[in-house]
């Protein structure tokens, strides 16, 4: 399984950037894809999450200015971001994971080990 995220770039503070990843080496059916984001000197955090099912899931941050989205004939995720902040500069990970989990309050999947597979990153940086 492989995963290339692509769109990332630089952008104007309150502009947009819409993120792909696609997604390569199994059917695009019972699975989850996932949004992380690491800026310099800082963890690892969610964004974004959408479930085989349609349930999306975001951190709180971005509600209402980012929209998650899968097209499983394209095996591809997006993530449309729009009004960026300059404290969004990070590079952006795309995630995948195999298959169903139930979670009630979607919390497993906001963490990063409910994934199986990465991919390698793109830089969006926003500038003041």
């Amino acid at each position: 399984v492989q995963l290339q995220a692509s769109g990332g770039g630089l952008v104007q503070n309150g502009g947009s950037l819409s993120l792909s990843c696609a997604v390569s080496g199994f059917t695009f059916d019972d699975y989850a894809i996932a949004w992380f984001r690491q800026a310099p000197g800082k963890e690892r955090e969610f964004v974004a999450a959408i479930t085989w099912s349609g349930n999306t899931y975001y951190t709180e941050s971005v509600k209402g200015r980012f929209t998650i989205s899968g097209d499983n004939a394209k095996n591809t995720g997006y993530l449309q971001m729009n009004s960026l902040k300059p404290e969004e500069t990070a590079v952006y990970y795309c995630a995948t994971k195999i298959g169903r989990t139930y979670s009630s309050d979607g919390d497993y999947y906001r963490r990063a080990y409910a994934y199986d597979y990465w991919g390698q990153g793109t830089q969006v940086t926003v500038s003041s």
